[in-house]
């Protein structure tokens, strides 16, 4: 290859790498915010014991099982609004928004009586009363917040989608503190409040969550004023056809999220049967595990968007770089993630909590995290590139085999039938990992493939 050639390809690399890292840096920082949210709450209730870390614990689990269906629905958003915006159709983009508002304000009445529903069922179904009653009463408060949160999921995966990032970051930074104010104040009953416990936790999260939407909303509004392209000025209506549109991509994705999400709260679950201990040493190391895991998943939100883009502007070569990209970052990070998990799992341990029963048991999940570190990474990134080619069924269908169909009834037989304890569980949610991104590995090698070949041809054609 001529050294001219060999430079412009350099270039075009060093130039398409920095644009990928402008964009997804933001959103990680986003999704380390959104997780950041849950970690406030169960630092900030540590100080009264192990069964109110459960009881968050078990309320979150059963919250975000309903809520992560409603923002699954609105992924969709993602492929629409990225292909409209490489396209430069930015009156499409103000559309697509519209309807994901609409299917926001469709699906949230369903999904706080389901939440709620379930909060009755906690003791009835097992978990350890002194951790079912307040998770109960958490749960029973944190459904008001779903609406806010996905009237803040449209927007964030609009904003994505025409690359408007910072915002994002900015906008959960002032929500996580003001959580942790609002915890400090609401939990513990300080400047005249009543101390609520573990329903102050779930209070100060709603109105966290209130202004998220809020204030993100305005921005777009500010945003496309500026730009000269006023957002409510011609607001779409309801257009049934669109939102059937956007289901037909945001299903998929959502039961993706509900197989995933689903399995590892079955955990949770399966630990508030073992002990009160079992369920808050689960909680603090499935934190940990959830934090590294928003690394991968804001990558893979910044590999949908940037393979969105390039769709719609029609350049395939530069979709399929993007994708590769992307897994080269995500899987880096975790690797440095698993590292420090074997290092360091005991002061890891003990920012949550001094207590000995759970230091003795804590490292170990620690290191069973370490050890699927990379394999979480590679199938998160895989799912948001795929979804930046509108291709969402793939995922659904691999997490449902590599949870459960093996992973997870591999894990309950562990756990309870040969007596591994939480350990068992651990250990068939890491085999799921294992299976699934390989699986969507495998798929994104195929379809960034068929990628080449069509910009292939297209050159072909061009120099006819």
């Amino acid at each position: 290859m001529p050294k001219a050639v060999e430079r412009i390809e350099s270039h075009i690399w060093r130039r398409e790498l920095a644009e990928l890292t402008k964009l997804a840096v933001p959103v990680v920082l986003s999704e380390l915010g959104w997780m950041a949210q849950g970690v406030v709450d169960t630092i900030m209730v540590g100080r009264l014991g192990p069964a109110a870390i459960g009881a968050v614990a078990v309320g979150n689990a059963v919250f975000y099982t309903p809520s992560l269906f409603g923002v699954g629905l609105q992924l969709g958003l993602d492929t629409l609004v990225s292909q409209a915006q490489g396209r430069k159709d930015y009156d499409e983009c103000h559309r697509w928004l519209a309807q994901g508002i609409y299917l926001a304000i469709f699906i949230t009445p369903p999904l706080m009586i389901l939440a709620a529903l379930a909060s009755f069922a906690f003791v009835r179904v097992g978990i350890t009363p002194s951790v079912a009653i307040p998770g109960a009463a958490y749960l029973r408060v944190l459904v008001w917040s779903l609406f806010p949160l996905l009237v803040y999921s449209a927007a964030r995966r609009y904003l994505q989608g025409v690359g408007e990032v910072r915002v994002i970051t900015l906008v959960y930074v002032a929500a996580n503190l003001l959580n942790w104010g609002g915890n400090w104040v609401l939990i513990y009953g300080h400047w005249g409040f009543p101390a609520m416990g573990v329903r102050g936790s779930a209070l100060s999260t709603v109105i966290a969550r209130i202004s998220m939407g809020v204030f993100l909303m305005l921005f777009a509004w500010r945003y496309e004023r500026k730009r000269g392209h006023p957002l409510f000025k011609h607001w779409a209506r309801p257009q049934i056809d669109r939102i059937k549109q956007l289901c037909r991509l945001g299903l998929p994705a959502a039961g993706q999220i509900l197989l995933e999400v689903g399995a590892w709260n079955t955990a949770t679950l399966s630990a508030g049967w073992l002990s009160p201990v079992a369920v808050a040493t689960h909680q603090i190391a499935i934190n940990y595990a959830s934090i590294t895991y928003m690394v991968p998943l804001g990558i893979s939100a910044a590999a949908a968007v940037s393979v969105g883009h390039a769709i719609g502007a029609g350049d395939e070569a530069k979709a399929r770089r993007a994708g590769w990209f992307c897994l080269g970052l995500g899987t880096a990070f975790m690797l440095l993630a698993a590292v420090v998990f074997v290092v360091a799992p005991k002061p890891l341990i003990e920012l949550f909590t001094n207590d000995p029963r759970v230091l003795a048991v804590g490292p170990s999940l620690l290191w069973i995290a370490a050890a699927f570190q990379i394999f979480d990474g590679i199938q998160t990134v895989c799912t948001g590139a795929l979804r930046g080619l509108g291709e969402t069924r793939t995922p659904m269908i691999a997490n449902f085999i590599g949870y459960w169909i093996l992973g997870l009834p591999l894990g309950l037989i562990l756990c309870f039938v040969l007596k591994w304890g939480i350990y068992g569980t651990w250990i068939g949610l890491t085999l799921a990992l294992i299976i699934i991104s390989l699986l969507l590995l495998r798929r994104w090698r195929h379809s960034s493939s068929r990628l080449n070949l069509a910009s292939a041809s297209s050159e072909a054609l061009e120099t006819l």
